[in-house]
């Protein structure tokens, strides 16, 4: 196991540029564009929140520890931008991730439980028997490769916490905005610590009780903006009191002065809010049907 993310296979093979996914995505169209017609599917960011919210429901079936629900994530992410999901069954593709993150995580579930709650959950897409999730395992991990290390933004979260002074609200919003990154293509795109800064910025630029980011467009424009070097007060401290405005200024000369790549917490700030815009348009009976209609015509529930 890579001691770090910079030594890490994530961060050697499967880092990428938006137009390299890009790129990959479409050829996997290309390559089945009659299917592409016949059988369409939500926007992939829809699609993204309707796995991570089976994968959760899931997971609270069997009590697996958030960290595990993280890593089964960037394993689907991972691998629907090699394989087209109209090839597969999502759900069985859903439940085997988390069967083997959960191994990788060291909190191992029996394959049986796996199949047994996923078939509880989706009766009609699961079979019963359990050396079909042990097959699709083996196409998991051929298709990743092999390289099963996941490192997330939540270490640098609760690094973070005394050096910016971050109240216990703070952290807990910024560690649900990182729940929410699964859901985009950022473990694709940026390194851990990128999204924990942002997922931060956003914290603090909300106000108390937001649950949300709609209508906050506006907030990696001003991180844009407020982040020029700013070497006067650079030993000031934040103090929990202060207004919003004032903690975030002080989180913005913090970041400014260091050597995190500031463009990049720009991007995956706008990515998040981006997300946040998209959820609005997001309907679970939508992706079920469209799911259901390419699974049943296509023999992938046997």
């Amino acid at each position: 196991m890579a001691a770090n993310f910079w030594s890490s296979t994530q961060k050697l093979y499967w880092q990428f540029a938006k137009a390299e996914i890009q790129e990959m995505r479409q050829q996997l169209e290309s390559d089945d564009s009659a299917g592409l017609q016949q059988y369409p599917i939500p926007e992939k960011r829809l699609l993204s929140i309707f796995f991570n919210q089976q994968l959760v429901k899931l997971g609270k079936r069997m009590s697996v520890r958030q960290q595990a629900l993280a890593t089964a994530q960037v394993y689907v992410r991972r691998f629907y931008i090699k394989v087209d999901v109209r090839d597969t069954n999502p759900y069985l593709i859903l439940a085997t991730a988390l069967y083997l993150a959960c191994k990788m995580e060291e909190s191992p579930q029996y394959i049986r439980v796996v199949v047994s709650e996923a078939r509880n959950m989706w009766p009609d897409f699961i079979p019963s028997d359990v050396s079909k999730l042990g097959e699709c395992e083996f196409i998991l991990i051929s298709e990743m490769n092999s390289q099963l290390i996941i490192h997330h933004p939540y270490r640098t979260l609760q690094q973070l916490q005394g050096r910016l002074s971050l109240s216990q609200d703070d952290i807990s919003l910024a560690w649900s905005i990182i729940n929410d990154h699964y859901l985009t293509d950022l473990p694709l795109l940026v390194a851990p610590h990128v999204v924990a800064i942002a997922a931060i910025f956003l914290a603090l630029a909300l106000k108390p009780g937001q649950v949300s980011l709609q209508g906050h467009a506006s907030t990696s424009a001003v991180l844009a903006n407020m982040a020029q070097p700013h070497k006067e007060n650079s030993q000031a401290k934040i103090n929990p009191t202060n207004s919003s405005q004032e903690r975030v200024e002080y989180f913005v000369k913090w970041l400014a002065e260091g050597e995190v790549d500031i463009q990049a917490v720009v991007d995956s700030t706008q990515e998040l809010i981006s997300l946040y815009d998209v959820w609005e348009q997001y309907s679970e009976k939508t992706c079920k049907e469209q799911i259901s209609r390419f699974v049943k015509a296509r023999g992938l529930d046997k």
